[in-house]
């Protein structure tokens, strides 16, 4: 029998429709699941009851899980005649059961049972699924047709709860195949599935809309097509040609590329149809047995080597064995072979030479094609021949094939184009394969310090003057200090920090007592660890009150002995009130605002509410004219890879070695959710390999691409050139081939994306300050910097922070200028429809003035038609728009940037460290540079602040002639529209602005002289 349980835990309600005659309710709860039924106990007089109890139910048949559902219906107990009447419901389907590690307290609308129903407010359940053994299901359950006053007694046994995944992605994964929940969706408030349904659906939604890769059976020569240049100028954004983007027409693996259509080859496409197929000779070097002795002591220490022209791989070598087992893969790209045999070659390891064992050889024309989706080739084993022809002893296990880059060898195999050098050997180039990495699932940490009670100080003589400090992992924050004027201190601040998935780090409060200047004491320390902290979806208003705790402060001499000697610890009475949240209904920014990648929760059951929306798929093909950063045999070279970054699913492709002009041909594949995201490619050059490992690895350059310019099913095929600003300029540091492809598996959610806001709703009931977000962006880039080091092979710190834009939010006077710039872009078009304003009305040309006098007067007489022809126009400027489209994604602009004639000294500051390391003299010179440039802003704030003090001053009586003047023309005017028709008064104003020249005074006219004599509230600055 199976110990899988479902548990649900009812919290509270809020605002529940009042049912007793009295403004109140006797409300309690019936939960039904699979035939059971359970009920808490009822709260009498209270539309916002608190139960905090817990059920468990039986699943008979786990495989049928999706198709049941758990109804939780709230009652209003009526005393008088021993009966209930309804006040809501909630449904959920078993789709959206999570384990106990991904549940948190969700608040659900209440739902109508019928029509005529008269229902408000919400429901608080906690539901979620174990198959812990220690725990029993409630009991007694109640009958099917209960009693009122049939009381449910709640699990009181909360014991350990583990997960179970594994049970969970089968059931809800037949759960998407059922038809039948899709009718009752409409009448249910949906959370998320259990998050293996969305790993299963993300591996097998690729190869939905391609088809089964046929390599082999295609034999397309990927020759290296000419780019075709296309002059993409942006209005005022234009830059020089090359710095552009050329489009390009390549030979990929589905067809060539024309025009963003690719154009099919007479055999069917493979599943990498984003990158040119790549042939590879590729042996599989798996063990050996019966090895003959070499050495005069009867050891052997064997290992292989792969020989294929000038290209050899070594695996690795074991010591005093006749058996090893290795099974490495070696993989020699085509291009490059040069010979027309294969020898693998077994060796014995010596101080002074290496022995040959045997070798066994393979004419090339003989080796099979393996196509994929077949099953891997099964290894075979060869006699080792000996340097005279003879094949006495030991064999050879080796399995030998030609195939491409969607090979199953291919991401780990050693890589002839990624080798450092000819002879090189598997064992050391983990540094150099291509990975794909899974950045921490990120959580905000709210930390409420309410206040302390019976502080014990050492100085009885005086009041304490405290605060708290609170550390997570290298986080630290502290509040206000407070001069209590007894033993006890409030604080009531929230401090906010940013954590990782697995919780492993405590949290340490200590509160500190400021005895002098510089001079703090430890009073009490509180450690919490984070896996006991709750998680919660939503900010309520009673949450302080109603789940804040009571810690007990020890003293830090205390929490540094052993555990052993608890019992003879002293009692400390001081003890601290928190209130500790794990904010799911938050996004953790660890990246730029401006360049998002990802936009979902932190909880996972919120993610329904965002389902995915389409594939984004990425060919990063080749690399060209990038710069040598590196010495090598005295010739200057790079080790290049790419890594690209999008939402929590980082990839990084292999180190191409000894080459400027790199060619990569990898494929990978993402899940979108939101079209307002950015995927960010970058280039860097791998310092870990060859002669100086250890050293930072350098940035080449980089691009982003947003995904929502992109159109549905089209692919790009484009060189971006990677276009980076040094303290001497900008720079081309080459260009990036790249092919992208959007495709949109459901139109309908991407339009309804379009209408939800941007950002979970968190961070609009209760959102962060400007201040409090780069602050916790900068520690959530940490996070997943130190979290991606310690993989195998480590994505570095350097790499992390240059793709997060982690300094993005630091001073720039050239970006100052750009948005500046910028501003008066998006203002030009209102400035020239004033200008044109300004010539219609000064007559420049008759016949356009005479025009808009007749639409004028057409618009005043016809007020109805006033927005239909605004929107009219509006759409046939988009419509004549849709000619001149952009047809590539946007890219990296000099001019818009400022960065094509920005000043020397300016770049420089813009690459000074924080804080500064210039000479004082230089720091005062462009501090007095930046005062004029505030001095001017500070001038033009003045002069708006003036305009507006005068406008408060035509009534304030501040002049008291202005202010009668303008009180009297008041009146006259009020007198003058009771009598006179609006639409009259419309057309006189606007003929009278329209007036010919003729009519014009060359002085200002009496309003603005009056409006300028008016008063302001400079007279009283200082």
């Amino acid at each position: 029998m199976s110990n899988l349980r479902l548990g649900v835990e009812v919290v509270s309600a809020h605002s529940l429709m009042p049912k007793d005659g009295q403004g109140s309710a006797n409300a309690f709860v019936e939960l039904q699941f699979d035939g059971q039924r359970f009920r808490t106990t009822t709260k009498e007089k209270d539309l916002n009851p608190v139960w905090n109890e817990s059920f468990y139910f039986n699943i008979s048949d786990p495989d049928n899980l999706s198709n049941l559902n758990l109804e939780a219906s709230v009652y209003n107990h009526l005393k008088t005649t021993n009966s209930k009447s309804f006040l809501g419901k909630v449904r959920l389907t078993g789709t959206s059961f999570v384990p106990y590690s991904d549940a948190a307290v969700l608040h659900y609308p209440l739902e109508k049972r019928g029509i005529f129903s008269r229902v408000k407010g919400e429901l608080g359940l906690k539901v979620f699924l174990t198959n812990d053994p220690s725990i029993r299901s409630s009991s007694p359950p109640i009958s099917t047709e209960p009693s009122v006053f049939s009381g449910s007694q709640a699990a009181q046994t909360q014991g350990p709860v583990e997960q179970v995944q594994n049970m969970v992605q089968n059931l809800v994964q037949a759960a998407f195949s059922n038809d039948k929940d899709k009718a009752e969706a409409r009448h249910t408030f949906h959370h998320l599935p259990n998050t293996a349904v969305s790993q299963q659906q993300q591996h097998s939604s690729a190869p939905v809309s391609q088809e089964p890769g046929r390599f082999g059976a295609d034999q397309m020569r990927a020759e290296p097509q000419g780019p075709r240049v296309m002059r993409m100028f942006s209005g005022s954004g234009s830059q020089p040609i090359d710095y552009q983007l050329k489009e390009t027409s390549p030979i990929l693996g589905g067809g060539r590329v024309v025009g963003g259509r690719v154009i099919r080859a007479d055999k069917p496409a493979s599943t990498y149809d984003l990158v040119e197929k790549m042939h590879y000779l590729f042996v599989r070097v798996v063990k050996a047995r019966d090895l003959p002795t070499m050495d005069v002591t009867g050891s052997l220490d064997p290992f292989v080597e792969v020989r294929v022209g000038n290209y050899k791989g070594i695996t690795k070598h074991f010591v005093k064995t006749k058996n090893p087992e290795w099974n490495e893969v070696f993989a020699f790209a085509g291009d490059t072979i040069q010979s027309s045999f294969l020898e693998v070659v077994v060796k014995d390891k010596d101080m002074l030479k290496d022995d040959i064992v045997g070798f066994v050889r393979f004419d090339l024309s003989d080796v099979p094609t393996r196509v994929p989706p077949d099953s891997p080739l099964a290894p075979e084993w060869y006699r080792i021949e000996n340097s005279k022809g003879e094949r006495k002893f030991g064999e050879l296990m080796l399995a030998v094939w030609y195939g491409t880059q969607a090979d199953e060898a291919f991401p780990d195999a050693w890589h002839s184009d990624a080798a450092s050098h000819p002879d090189s050997s598997a064992a050391g180039s983990s540094h150099i394969r291509s990975k794909v990495y899974h950045s921490p699932r990120l959580w905000y940490l709210r930390v409420s310090v309410l206040g302390a009670q019976d502080l014990v100080i050492p100085d009885k003589n005086r009041f304490p003057d405290v605060y708290v400090k609170v550390q997570v992992g290298n986080q630290i924050l502290k509040t206000k200090p407070t001069q209590a004027r007894s033993l006890n201190a409030v604080w009531n601040e929230d401090l906010i920090f940013v954590v990782a998935e697995p919780f492993d780090d405590h949290l340490i409060m200590s509160v500190e007592d400021r005895v002098g200047p510089n001079k703090d004491e430890t009073i009490g320390r509180a450690i919490i660890p984070l896996n006991a902290i709750e998680k919660r979806a939503e900010v309520r208003h009673d949450d302080r009150v109603d789940r804040s705790r009571w810690f007990h402060l020890e003293k830090a001499s205390v929490l540094d002995v052993d555990q052993t000697k608890k019992d003879k610890k002293d009692k400390f009475a001081s003890r601290l009130c928190l209130c500790l949240f794990l904010e799911g209904g938050y996004h953790v920014h660890d990246e730029s605002t401006h360049y998002s990648s990802d936009l979902r929760p932190s909880l996972k059951q919120l993610w329904v509410r965002t389902p995915s929306i389409g594939v984004l798929e990425l060919g990063i093909l080749n690399a060209d004219g990038l710069p040598p950063v590196k010495s090598r045999d005295q010739k200057l070279t790079s080790d290049t890879y790419c890594v690209a970054k999008y939402g929590q699913k980082w990839v990084r492709t292999r180190t191409i070695m000894n080459s400027l002009s790199p060619k990569y041909n990898e494929q990978y594949t993402w899940e979108v959710y939101d079209p307002a995201t950015v995927i960010t490619i970058g280039v860097f050059d791998n310092s870990q390999v060859g002669d100086s490992p250890g050293n930072r690895d350098t940035k080449i350059g980089k691009v982003r691409i947003r995904i929502s310019t992109l159109e549905t099913g089209r692919v790009y095929t484009h060189n971006y050139p990677l276009l980076v600003v040094h303290p001497s300029g900008v720079k081309k540091m080459g260009e990036l081939h790249l092919a992208i492809r959007f495709s949109c598996t459901s139109l309908l959610n991407t339009m309804l994306i379009y209408t939800r806001p941007l950002l979970p709703k968190m961070h609009y009931i209760k959102p962060f300050s400007i201040m409090q977000q780069d602050m916790l962006r900068h520690q959530a880039v940490n996070i997943v910097a130190a979290r991606l080091s310690r993989s195998e092979p480590p994505l570095r710190k350097e790499v992390v922070e240059y793709m997060s834009d982690i300094d993005s939010h630091l001073w720039s006077m050239r970006r100052s200028k750009a948005n500046f710039f910028r501003l008066m872009s998006v203002f030009s078009g209102l400035i020239a429809v004033g200008k044109w304003f300004g010539e219609v009305c000064m007559w420049k040309n008759p016949i356009t003035t005479g025009l808009v006098h007749v639409l004028f007067v057409m618009l005043v007489c016809f007020p109805e038609l006033i927005l239909p022809t605004v929107f009219l126009y509006m759409f046939l400027i988009g419509l004549w728009n849709y000619r001149f489209r952009a047809r590539y994604p946007p890219h990296m602009n000099t001019k818009i940037s400022y960065a094509d004639n920005v000043h020397p000294d300016e770049l420089d500051e813009e690459f000074d460290t924080f804080p500064t390391s210039r000479s004082s003299e230089l720091v005062r010179m462009r501090y007095d540079r930046l005062r004029s440039v505030a001095g001017r802003i500070q001038t033009v704030v003045g002069d708006i602040a003036s305009q507006g003090e005068r406008l408060q001053h035509l009534l304030s009586w501040r002049d008291p002639r202005a202010t009668a003047i303008f009180l009297v023309f008041c009146l006259f005017v009020a007198l003058f529209l009771y009598i006179t028709p609006f639409q009259v008064l419309v057309l006189v104003t606007g003929l009278f602005l329209m007036r010919h020249p003729r009519f014009r005074g060359r002085l200002p006219s009496a309003p603005i002289n009056f409006f300028r004599r008016l008063p302001a509230k400079t007279d009283s600055m200082l």
